[in-house]
């Protein structure tokens, strides 16, 4: 619910690298101080650039304006706020992204390699978040018709809108293939973005691993076969070889396969809505038992269908114009999402006799049947299967282009930087794949259940980043800006932030063992990290082309409504 030319650690004659004492190789950052490391400089999410540079003494008498405003203490010189080195000063710019890029111009590709456009975008956020109405059922199952339809009127205002403004405002702020990694490293530190990163794209490929369990789950109908044992685990391992294949091949590739997929998927749906007017009963829509709600399910499933609206900042380095594309991208994808649930569920709740017990995943490939008849099930069952193959593609994009973001701001070693001769970041497809595989044995509820509670977590760190920016950066070139000020923005994630404290209290003690577990292991993974650096272990680089720590650019274009 996630091509362009390749990028490397490149040199040129203004561009000098950081280093050990005593040694002649470059050297990146995880990020924070690097005191105890035996003398190392400090390095944190910046590049260095030599004198000549022509940003040396631009970027030196903003970063100068920026304090002024922030503090308000009188505002330093130029030479006091840049060495004549060009290289920051030590024990500054540790916690705040000051590199806020003009628009289409800046992040660490030129406008002419950034390949995805508006409609491949719409697609792309459509199949991060929803890819249709495949997964739904649980909700009728779990709560009866009249709260599953509430729940996909209300939560959208509660989670959806508020979590796509974020991601509209950040996403156009830092358009990098970092995304939320580098909002959350800005705001609080790298090692607090290193936790974002490892817990979200846990989370997302623990995402991606639902989908080949849902494509079997629709097939397995027709072909028994697919159930389980052998024949469905190299079901799985086929599918998931495939679909990474596709990935490999490229981010436009994939935009446009993600369109192709999203019409053919929901056009059956349109057909058995229209199909199922003349047997619309209203009254069964508000069919409800308070007594008999599995509150759990019902909420982990709205949840799991409303989210990951985020995803689509780990490509905004592949966007074109990302400072107007992707809020007008997401607007439209709120209301694309929103619609196409809806409308299957007022259809089938409407035109059948509830029977609760049967709305488990794959019952929409069932009411076709009873609706149109073989062919209509067959149609939506295609649709299924095509849908989760569009899915899997635009989360495995989100997750590898995530693991190359942060590569690229010197959190992981720099193979993950590593692009393949179509412009993709090979070493971050293979590993979500391997960690796709790992998990899709698990069941669709317990997938979801542990995915929510380790998303919970990254919002979190989100929101403080997005209230942070607020606070320390009211004046900071913002290409789109969420039309309220910090105390609205405050109120708006109030509702959020009370539906992840239910999330995470309804869930269950295995979940969050689990999920815990997980957690603990990013804690010592950044460290762990850290110190095969130390040790020259393993190569870590910071990407030259991104903007430096200290910097602030004007706009590119005055602030525009989400609403074009």
């Amino acid at each position: 619910m996630r091509a362009s030319t390749p990028h490397g650690r490149r040199r040129n004659n203004n561009q000098v690298e950081l280093q050990h004492p005593g040694h002649g190789e470059e050297e990146g950052g995880i990020g924070g101080s690097m005191a105890d490391t035996g003398g190392r400089p400090e390095v944190s999410l910046a590049t260095v650039r030599s004198p000549g540079h022509p940003a040396a003494s631009t970027t030196a008498a903003a970063a100068a304006d920026l304090g002024h405003a922030d503090t308000g203490q009188e505002k330093p010189t130029v030479e006091s706020a840049q060495p004549a080195n060009g290289a920051a000063p030590m024990g500054e710019c540790g916690t705040e992204y000051r590199g806020l890029p003009d628009g289409d111009a800046g992040g660490p590709m030129p406008s002419s390699a950034r390949t995805v456009s508006m409609i491949p975008l719409i697609f792309l956020i459509f199949y991060e978040v929803s890819g249709g109405p495949f997964g739904i059922e649980d909700s009728v199952g779990a709560a009866g018709p009249l709260l599953a339809i509430i729940g996909f009127l209300v939560l959208p205002v509660i989670w959806s809108i508020p979590e796509a403004l974020i991601t509209a405002e950040l996403g156009a702020m830092f358009p990098e293939n970092g995304g939320y990694v580098v909002w959350v490293a800005s705001a609080l530190g790298p090692y607090w973005g290193f936790q974002q990163g490892w817990m979200k794209w846990l989370s997302g490929v623990i995402d991606n691993a639902l989908y080949p369990v849902l494509f079997l789950d629709y097939l397995k109908s027709g072909v028994p076969a697919l159930g389980g044992g052998a024949p469905r685990a190299f079901a799985v391992v086929g599918l998931t070889a495939v679909l990474t294949l596709l990935n490999y091949r490229g981010l436009t590739v994939v935009g446009w396969v993600a369109i192709c997929l999203g019409v053919f998927s929901l056009l059956p749906f349109f057909v058995m809505g229209l199909i199922a007017l003349p047997k619309l009963r209203p009254a069964r829509w508000l069919v409800i038992d308070l007594h008999n709600v599995d509150w759990n399910l019902y909420l982990n499933t709205l949840f799991w269908n409303l989210n990951y609206w985020d995803s689509i900042s780990t490509l905004a380095g592949e966007v074109k114009n990302p400072g107007k594309t992707l809020p007008k991208a997401l607007f439209y994808a709120v209301i694309f999402v929103v619609v196409a649930y809806l409308y299957p569920l007022l259809a089938g709740t409407g035109a059948v006799p509830l029977d609760r017990g049967q709305w488990t995943d794959g019952y929409f490939a069932d009411i076709a049947k009873l609706l149109g008849g073989a062919w209509l099930m067959w149609w939506v069952q295609s649709a299924a299967a095509l849908s989760n193959m569009g899915m899997f593609v635009a989360e495995m994009s989100s997750d590898s282009y995530q693991l190359l973001g942060m590569a690229e701001r010197g959190m992981l070693p720099s193979f993950f930087a590593a692009r393949s001769r179509y412009g993709t970041p090979l070493a971050g497809i293979l590993f979500s794949a391997s960690g796709v595989l790992l998990l899709s044995m698990m069941s669709f509820q317990e997938i979801v259940a542990a995915e929510n509670f380790l998303y919970c977590f990254g919002m979190l760190l989100e929101f403080v980043a997005f209230i942070l920016h607020r606070v320390r950066r009211p004046d900071a070139a913002r290409p789109y800006r969420v039309p309220l000020g910090t105390a609205g923005c405050v109120a708006m994630l109030v509702p959020p932030t009370a539906l992840i404290a239910v999330v995470l209290a309804l869930s269950t003690l295995k979940v969050a063992v689990v999920s815990l577990g997980a957690v603990a292991m990013g804690l010592v993974l950044q460290p762990a990290l850290r110190f095969v650096e130390k040790k020259r272990w393993l190569r870590f680089s910071v990407n030259p082309d991104l903007p430096e720590i200290g910097v602030i650019r004007p706009p590119a274009a005055p602030d525009e409504p989400l609403v074009p």
